[in-house]
């Protein structure tokens, strides 16, 4: 009886651990996206729900909650090839540096693990899917740049689902060579290539394998921004519910997915802090989806949302105790697009465009001077460069990281920010903490501070991958 006893007690132990486990991993990445860029967006959200406080995110209400430090093995300062590695695999590395360690000798990630225990993994990103953060799940390689080498490894890994904006360079390799085009191999390595969810939806029953990218002729470095979203565009939230559908057919042993939020970081690059707030919102969007798929499967399911990084050092106040975030509605595009339309317009105007016509332009995407009253010095800074681009047509772009812009639009951006009442240390990343959250089976690790290092080694034990 006594036998029995122990029996049964072992059966029902390894039943509980195992019921424990989880069968769905979710790992949002929020690229760049430090501490104040989430506090900004639920701050934002409450000012435009006319109160003053926060607007939760789904996310950022998640029951488990902590903060990561980001170093790399060489910077104080983490790019995101090193960022996204460490979250990938657990380890730390170069700036720059793959899934390969500080030898140049490959790491195992997190979704290699997965793949290895019998789940269907997927990879997808708002960016290029050969871009650092989601290369680092499944390339090994030296240099970020790589990224014909990186698009090669990504077929090798063989994972079931990859999706994002496109490919960077599909037929130059890391020399300049022109090369054979990734797109053949894609489709000789058994994946099915599909341009948008209407492609998706039609071809998804009879693939095997897939990659979701956008349409024909889009930019393929990225989605657009969600601020300049047209109908039509392929958003991170299609992506997401894309990627459960495709990995729950046909399969009963679970899987693990990597989401990232690729433009939070360009926005805070670019110091526009109208863009970053929608990014941050858009991250979120995709986020509920998972938590709905979290719902029907609460007890197998693990959703996990952090960032490789802080962009931009993002400060909230610049004069008194206060907040002006509402500002930010009156803002219709991202830096970017407004750029090309001051460079329309000078090309529509050919260089004689009057500033009456300029400030028209920048109340209509702005908000300038008629929702939003300028001061003296805010005017004359506009007018200043006006005269200076448009009338002596000495035109000097300012470049961030991933834009080159007109210079009204640059100050237009840096008005904002002074209106929003909220300020940028750098144009870089910095060495801030992050945010972890999480929700469901084996969250409760990751409460409280950890490194980024912590982040997939707690993943993959709640998992029980091997």
């Amino acid at each position: 009886m006594k036998r029995l006893t122990y029996l049964l007690f072992f059966v029902l132990l390894a039943m509980a651990v195992h019921a424990q486990r989880a069968k769905y991993v979710f790992f949002f990445i929020g690229d760049g996206m430090g501490l104040n860029q989430v506090n900004t967006t639920e701050m934002y959200l409450g000012e435009k729900d006319g109160r003053i406080g926060t607007q939760p995110l789904t996310f950022a209400s998640f029951p488990v909650a902590g903060m990561a430090t980001t170093f790399s093995a060489t910077n104080s300062i983490t790019d995101s090839a090193a960022g996204g590695t460490a979250l990938a695999t657990g380890s730390k590395t170069y700036n720059g540096a793959i899934g390969v360690d500080t030898d140049k000798e490959a790491l195992t990630s997190v979704a290699e693990q997965a793949k290895r225990s019998g789940k269907k993994v997927g990879v997808t990103t708002s960016v290029s899917v050969d871009h650092a953060t989601p290369a680092s799940f499944y390339a090994h390689q030296p240099d970020r740049n790589m990224y014909y080498e990186i698009a090669q490894d990504m077929l090798e890994a063989g994972f079931d689902f990859y999706a994002g904006g496109g490919f960077l360079k599909p037929d130059k390799n890391a020399k300049g060579e022109t090369v054979p085009s990734i797109f053949p191999q894609i489709e000789e390595a058994g994946y099915t290539l599909v341009r948008g969810v209407d492609e998706y939806k039609a071809q998804c029953e009879d693939a095997d394998k897939m990659i979701l990218i956008q349409k024909e002729g889009a930019e393929p470095s990225s989605l657009p921004y969600a601020i300049d979203r047209k109908e039509g565009d392929l958003t991170l939230k299609q992506i997401t519910e894309s990627a459960i559908d495709f990995l729950t057919k046909d399969n009963n042993k679970g899987f693990f997915l990597m989401v990232e939020g690729g433009k939070i970081d360009w926005a805070c690059h670019g110091n526009d802090i109208g863009t970053v707030v929608r990014e941050v919102v858009d991250l979120d969007e995709a986020v509920k989806v998972a938590y709905e798929f979290y719902k029907k499967h609460p007890k197998e399911t693990l959703i996990v949302i952090t960032a490789d990084h802080e962009t931009g050092g993002l400060g909230m106040g610049r004069k008194g105790y206060t907040l002006a975030l509402k500002s930010l509605v009156n803002q219709e595009n991202s830096q970017d697009l407004l750029s090309r339309a001051i460079t329309d317009l000078r090309k529509e105007k050919d260089h004689k465009a009057s500033w009456e016509e300029v400030k028209a332009l920048l109340a209509e995407k702005m908000g300038f001077w008629e929702e939003l009253p300028l001061s003296w010095e805010q005017e004359r800074l506009l007018r200043d460069i006006y005269e200076e681009s448009f009338v002596r047509n000495h035109v000097e772009f300012a470049e961030s990281m991933y834009s080159r812009t007109e210079p009204l639009a640059a100050a237009a951006k840096t008005i904002m920010s002074q209106l929003a009442l909220v300020g940028w240390t750098s144009g870089d990343h910095t060495a801030e903490y992050v945010p972890v959250f999480a929700i469901g089976a084996g969250a409760k690790a990751f409460s409280g501070k950890m490194d980024n290092t912590d982040i997939p080694k707690r993943i993959a034990k709640a998992a029980g991958y091997k």
